[in-house]
């Protein structure tokens, strides 16, 4: 399996195709501008891989929660790339990607801004609930009471509990994006942006 994934939920533009074992990365960090970058990103990674996009068997593309616009770009893209080359396309939720590849408790968290986070915990790569977004009083009780393990994901910072371990990832490791858009079944996993709350613009 040849697997193209895209995510534009944080405030970098990544891309990596996965061709078996081997796995071909581009992460550039950008606030904006990830419309621009996308798709000529896209062109050079495929060339490094030596893969042509008719061999691309499936496109894997990170749906939230993120920026609002971001998360858009990188959908818009692998939606239209998915309807021309006739490849099924994966969603990969951003805080399933931040807690990839990562064993025990972990807890990836985004900032959500108005004193918000978006939280999702996990066990051992196993979603122990929903992602939600909560006021970080809450997100600080729930964390107070649970094992503790590592905070990853660019709101770590903001809900540091006792116990727990910080790891500030400004983002989530593209090729960790791409391993998971190898394994999810595309029937079960529909690239629809996950939005935790409404815009507040």
């Amino acid at each position: 399996m040849i697997v193209l994934a895209v995510d534009t939920c944080f405030a970098a533009c990544q891309v990596a195709v996965l061709n078996g074992d081997t796995v071909t990365v581009r992460s550039e960090a950008m606030e904006r501008g990830h419309q621009e970058r996308l798709a000529g990103m896209v062109a050079e990674v495929l060339a490094e891989a030596g893969v042509k996009f008719a061999d691309l068997s499936r496109i894997g593309v990170t749906v939230g929660p993120g920026s609002f616009t971001g998360l858009r770009v990188g959908l818009a893209f692998a939606k239209g790339m998915g309807l021309a080359l006739g490849v099924p396309l994966v969603g990969v939720g951003a805080l399933e990607a931040l807690a990839a590849g990562r064993n025990g408790r972990v807890a990836a968290v985004l900032d959500a801004r108005r004193e918000q986070v978006h939280l999702q915990v996990f066990e051992d790569g196993a979603s122990l609930a929903a992602p939600e977004a909560v006021d970080i009083p809450v997100a600080l009780e729930r964390l107070a009471a649970l094992p503790a393990g590592v905070l990853v994901g660019p709101g770590a910072d903001l809900v540091a509990a006792s116990g727990w371990t910080l790891d500030v990832a400004p983002w989530p490791d593209i090729a960790a994006v791409a391993a998971l858009a190898a394994r999810l079944d595309p029937a079960e996993a529909p690239p629809t942006p996950l939005y935790l709350r409404g815009a507040y613009a």
